[in-house]
């Protein structure tokens, strides 16, 4: 019903920034909330950043102040632009789609981002 599509992670060093794109992409399903997660080798996936259609936005808690995740309704699009990037920061970044943040029943792929330091 939905693919989404997301752009091409990449290879920066810390401090650097990197803006990532998600297309959703189909019908059938609608498409309320948005998200980016992310899994690091050994560690949980875990939420970076979600928001709902309405611009309600949340965010992990060691991105908060160098993450924005924002949306473009008309495409059903999110983006999330990562700014003072960390060597912590490097994991694959997945984005997620559905009815609710509970509820994310769609994933991308999954891109690779690396933060050298």
């Amino acid at each position: 019903q939905v693919q989404l599509v997301e752009s091409e992670g990449g290879l920066v060093q810390a401090g650097e920034s990197l803006r990532l794109s998600c297309a959703a992409s189909g019908s059938g399903f609608s498409i309320n909330a948005m998200a980016w997660y992310r899994q690091a080798p050994g560690k949980q996936r875990e939420l970076v950043a979600g928001m709902s259609r309405g611009g309600s936005a949340k965010y992990a808690d060691s991105v908060k102040d160098r993450f924005t995740i924002s949306r473009d309704n008309a495409k059903n699009t999110v983006y999330l632009q990562m700014n003072n990037l960390k060597p912590e920061d490097t994991a694959v970044y997945y984005c997620a789609a559905g009815y609710t943040m509970t509820y994310l029943r769609f994933w991308g792929q999954g891109t690779q981002v690396t933060v050298s330091s």
